[in-house]
C-alpha cells in the first residue's frame, strides 16, 4: 500500500514552500527525507500530523491512521518513571497484566531493564531518547513521524540509538517518515531516501536502499556509492 500526498500547496507570507507538490510513501517502510535548511521538511511532517493545515492538496491513505512522534527532545513526563512513561501511552485498552508485560518487553528491547524505575532527570540524554523511541513503538500507531531525533548527539550515542530503532522496527515494521539533515543517519535507517530542493520544494532524487537495516555499515561500497550520489544532489542546492 502507498500513502500519497497530491497537489500540496503551503505558503508562509510571501514564501511558497510547497506549490503543486506530490510525494508518495510506501507503507511498512522507513522513508528518510533530506534537504536544505528551511525548505519545509518539518512543515511537511506537521501537515501529515495535522498540526499545520495545508493551503491545498489531498492526503490519500492517511485518514484513520494513528500517528506517534519522536522529536529532537525526548518530551518525557518528568514526574513519571521510565516504566510509567511507556505505560502512559498504552491507555486502558488492555488489562494490567498485559500492560505490564508489554512495558517490560519494550524496556528490555531498548536495554533499560535496570532503569525501569528511574525518573527522566536521572537518565542520560541517550537513555531518555531510548525511552522516547520505546514509547513511540509501544503506542499502537500506524505511522511514526521522526523530526531529527538524533540531532546534536555524539557519533557513538547516535549509532547506539540507530541500532535500538532498527531492532524495534524489525520486530514491528511501522510506516516511518524520518526527517534528518544527516546523510549517514538516512543511509543507516532508510529503506528509501528522498532529497528535497529549496522552496518551492521539488523532489531532487529518491534512492532505494535494499541492504537489510541490521546489516548496514557506513563503510560498505553500496552505501558509499549512494552517499556520493546524495552529496552531489545536495551540493546542487
Amino acid at each position: 500500500m502507498v500513502l500519497q500526498i497530491k497537489s500540496l500547496n503551503k505558503k508562509y507570507e510571501e514564501i511558497s514552500l510547497y506549490q503543486d507538490f506530490s510525494i508518495t510513501f510506501e507503507e511498512g517502510t522507513i522513508t528518510c527525507i533530506l534537504g536544505p535548511s528551511g525548505c519545509g521538511k518539518t512543515t511537511l511532517l506537521n501537515m501529515i500530523g495535522r498540526t499545520v493545515l495545508p493551503d491545498g492538496g489531498t492526503f490519500d491513505g492517511f485518514n484513520g491512521k494513528v500517528l506517534s512522534y519522536i522529536f529532537q527532545e525526548p518530551r518525557l513526563l518528568p514526574w513519571k518513571t521510565v516504566k510509567e512513561n511507556i505505560e502512559f501511552v498504552l491507555g486502558d485498552s488492555i488489562n494490567a497484566d498485559e500492560r505490564k508485560a508489554l512495558v517490560d518487553q519494550f524496556i528490555k528491547l531498548v536495554e533499560l531493564d535496570n532503569f525501569a524505575n528511574y525518573y527522566p532527570a536521572k537518565l542520560s540524554g541517550g537513555m531518555r531518547q531510548r525511552v522516547s523511541i520505546a514509547r513511540a513503538f509501544a503506542y499502537k500507531s500506524d505511522i511514526i513521524l521522526m523530526d531529527e531525533p538524533l540531532k546534536g548527539l555524539d557519533i557513538k550515542l547516535k549509532l547506539n540509538l540507530i541500532k535500538t530503532f532498527a531492532k524495534l522496527w524489525k520486530a514491528d515494521k511501522r510506516t516511518v517518515i524520518f526527517v534528518t539533515h544527516d546523510i549517514d543517519e538516512a543511509l543507516l535507517l532508510g529503506n528509501e531516501i528522498i532529497v528535497l530542493s529549496q522552496a518551492p520544494v521539488q523532489i531532487e532524487t529518491r534512492v532505494r536502499v535494499d541492504v537489510p537495516v541490521e546489516n548496514r555499515s557506513i563503510d560498505s561500497t553500496t552505501l558509499k556509492d549512494i552517499k556520493q550520489h546524495l552529496l552531489e544532489t545536495l551540493g546542487k542546492e
